[in-house]
């Protein structure tokens, strides 16, 4: 059961020391998971492979789910075209997952997605990693690929989710003269 009072998102950098956490556990995961399968370097390679810009606004973002000033998750986005995001990073701590709070993080994930203004998500995950292709299929992504056979013949799994029904509405305001548009939720 999450504490869910004492949990916040908090929408930071790569660079933020708080994502340290975040960063090392995940270069663990994937080295021990995938070794040097996909680059010769590990997974300290593949993670600085984008700048941290990619993940900051307007065009992305990066978010870390806090409690009690610990970082225990997080997760982030960057641009993949016009209407699409790109979620990467999506990563819970080893010790707090089975809590739902992959799922709390995907859904803060495309509600901001959304508020940037993407239609659309992307993401993919490693063949190794059986509870992510769980979580999406759980989620409402559908799958880029064939779910029946085995997934190490793909080595990176697709996904796509339509998210243009989050999108911020926008409503007449009548209260007071003249009328103003104002965002429905905000």
């Amino acid at each position: 059961m999450t504490n869910d009072m004492s949990d916040t998102f908090l929408y930071t950098t790569t660079l933020d020391p708080r994502a340290k956490p975040l960063i090392d556990e995940l270069i663990f995961e994937y080295d021990s998971r995938y070794g040097n399968y996909f680059n010769a370097d590990g997974a300290a390679a593949e993670l600085n492979r984008y700048p941290p810009e990619a993940f900051a606004p307007p065009n992305g973002n990066f978010l870390l789910l806090v409690r009690n000033g610990e970082t225990i998750g997080g997760g982030a986005f960057k641009r993949y075209d016009d209407r699409t995001a790109e979620f990467k990073r999506i990563w819970t701590r080893h010790d707090l997952r089975r809590q739902g709070l992959a799922r709390k993080l995907l859904v803060e994930l495309e509600e901001q997605a959304a508020r940037q203004g993407y239609q659309r998500i992307y993401l993919t995950t490693g063949f190794r990693q059986p509870e992510a292709v769980g979580l999406y299929l759980n989620n409402g992504y559908t799958a880029l690929f064939d779910t029946s056979v085995d997934p190490e013949i793909y080595k990176s799994l697709p996904f796509e989710k339509d998210v243009s029904h989050l999108a911020p509405s926008y409503s007449v305001e009548t209260s007071g003269s003249p009328q103003r548009l104002a965002a429905a939720g905000r």
